[in-house]
């Protein structure tokens, strides 16, 4: 099954589609950006207003770091993964030769997003809607990775590259003290960005045919 020639009625649908299909992994990247603070924090607050959440619950919640307040929560991530060495549950050589250099890339990128989601926002939703009241949480989540996915498209369309981090819990006291952000807020994920180094690592695709069916065409 390959793909076929198509002409979209709106040319911005191609777009679109070219900056998913350009979107990839950085991880070498740089401190700097290529566009101003406030294009970036626009951005943000674009995905913060207008990424669609179950009932409208609007259960996402995003902090922008930025130059050295962004190296604060890779300081923070560097402390706690030596307090898990201290504690002997991770060894030295390893954190000195892998995780510590990783932990320092993503130091020296221009700024994270950080991704929370509000459960506790839910509980009127829940007794409202009881017989769905396990799956409110799982669409919160699902409406936090459509607000990195955008936040990471809009990033990659501006010239900047990116990597999604998933440091939680280790890092979640240290930067709800450090922002004094609201307890209500889980940590989901952090976005990593910056001006590219080198391009991304090779991609490879699973067959299409085994992950895609149409029926009615």
């Amino acid at each position: 099954m390959g793909s076929v020639a198509v002409d979209f009625k709106n040319p911005a649908t191609s777009s679109l589609l070219e900056v998913v299909k350009a979107r990839r992994t950085y991880y070498d990247l740089k401190g700097e950006s290529s566009i101003s603070d406030d294009a970036l924090e626009r951005i943000v607050q674009d995905a913060v207003l207008h990424v669609p959440s179950s009932f409208n619950t609007q259960t996402s919640r995003v902090v922008l770091l930025l130059k050295e307040e962004h190296k604060k929560a890779w300081d923070i991530a560097i402390k706690a993964m030596e307090g898990l060495v201290a504690a002997g549950h991770v060894p030295k050589e390893m954190f000195e030769n892998h995780t510590k250099p990783k932990l320092n890339s993503f130091k020296a990128a221009y700024g994270t997003v950080l991704f929370f989601v509000d459960y506790e926002s839910l509980g009127p939703i829940k007794e409202k809607f009881a017989i769905y009241a396990d799956k409110f949480d799982p669409f919160a989540m699902e409406s936090s990775a459509m607000s990195q996915y955008l936040v990471w498209l809009a990033l990659e369309s501006e010239g900047l590259g990116a990597n999604l981090q998933h440091y939680s819990p280790l890092v979640d006291e240290g930067i709800a003290k450090t922002w004094n952000l609201p307890a209500s807020w889980k940590l989901d994920a952090q976005l990593v960005f910056g001006t590219p180094n080198s391009g991304p690592g090779e991609k490879t695709f699973a067959p299409l045919e085994d992950r895609f069916k149409v029926f009615g065409k």
